[in-house]
């Protein structure tokens, strides 16, 4: 795991993992300014992770990853290797099980598969890792995605075996060895992905996103990379807007469409009932604090949403335009071309 600025749901990511079996996490801070490095020298105290420090802020998470995979074959001697976020947890579709079950019982000889991300949501909230409160499943069509100014579902996350040579692509997404098909369906991985975890969490995620791109001018992220969106609306002052248009109203999630929301607590009552056993129980429970008085209103939800929506039109309208020009531009570019090859015609006569 590469890691900046996490903390307030770092420590619930470690204590999952440990608690799902895994014999090693190499974790490298980037810098982190907000307490997330000294959370992790605690754990790493204690002997749960192996930590290492990276001070560069550029977008390098696909050298600083593949370095760590490779290393986990080469000094842990690692059969399976699983690359994750702050805010991801791996876990067996198949809730009796645990992640060292699975991947125990899944053969090698898959080199790499991939585990579905779903994204977890709720009512939004001005701070807080929303354990407690992102309670439902993202369900949302593409087409309902769209609406809200979300590009798509996120890509399933890559898992593979053990080497000492694998690269690792930016996002953990892919790697460079071939997968030779899915585990079992009673051995299937899935992952719990909390991206948007509160206001002040999306604000600095998309800062700190948007100033590591723009020290990396040899990555060019797409058009439509969700971090890159982001980080435009950041500086044209409504991020906070798009925040509560993607953020789902709670009489939506509760008594809306079945198919766009799917109520899942299993995330939140795991790492509950982890406090007792945990291996830093206060820093599990400064990630599971009530956030009651953090919630953001309705009233101010509906009114940022609704804005949120006319900046979006206004997006669309700018990408339709966008496209209208960049045709129109390729038509003279062609009718210049017929010109030039007439005129040449014309000489030769």
């Amino acid at each position: 795991m590469m890691v900046r600025d996490e903390v307030d749901i770092v420590a619930a990511m470690v204590e999952h993992h440990v608690a799902q079996g895994l014999d090693h996490l190499i974790v490298t801070d980037n810098a982190s300014v907000d307490g997330t490095r000294e959370v992790l020298e605690e754990y790493a105290a204690q002997g749960v992770i192996e930590l290492h420090h990276d001070p560069v802020h550029r977008k390098q998470q696909h050298s600083v990853v593949t370095a760590m995979a490779r290393r986990a074959r080469t000094h842990f001697a690692a059969d399976w290797v699983v690359n994750a976020d702050a805010d991801e947890f791996f876990v067996p579709v198949d809730k009796r099980l645990t992640l060292r079950d699975a991947l125990e019982e899944i053969p090698v000889g898959l080199f790499a598969f991939t585990a579905e991300v779903h994204n977890m949501v709720g009512p939004p909230a001005e701070r807080g890792a929303g354990i407690g409160r992102l309670h439902w499943r993202d369900r949302r069509s593409v087409a309902e995605l769209n609406r809200v100014g979300i590009h798509a579902q996120p890509t399933p996350n890559a898992l593979h075996r053990g080497d000492s040579e694998v690269v690792v692509a930016q996002g953990n997404h892919f790697v460079s060895l071939p997968s030779r098909g899915q585990p079992a369906p009673e051995l299937e991985i899935e992952v719990y992905h909390l991206p948007w975890r509160s206001w002040s969490q999306l604000e600095r995620k998309v800062l700190n996103a948007g100033l590591g791109y723009a020290a990396s001018p040899d990555l060019r992220p797409s058009k439509n990379h969700h971090g890159m969106a982001d980080y435009r609306r950041y500086l044209q002052g409504r991020l906070r807007y798009a925040y509560l248009l993607r953020t789902p109203r709670i009489e939506d999630l509760e008594g809306g469409e079945v198919a766009s929301f799917e109520r899942d607590t299993w995330l939140d009552s795991h790492l509950r009932a982890l406090t007792g056993r945990a291996v830093l129980p206060h820093q599990l429970a400064r990630c599971l604090a009530d956030e009651a008085s953090d919630l953001i209103g309705p009233v101010e939800h509906a009114e940022g949403a609704h804005l949120g929506s006319l900046f979006h039109g206004l997006e669309q309208e700018n990408l339709a335009l966008g496209a209208r020009l960049a045709a129109w531009e390729r038509k003279v570019h062609a009718m210049n071309g017929q010109i030039r090859n007439l005129k040449r015609d014309t000489r030769r006569r």
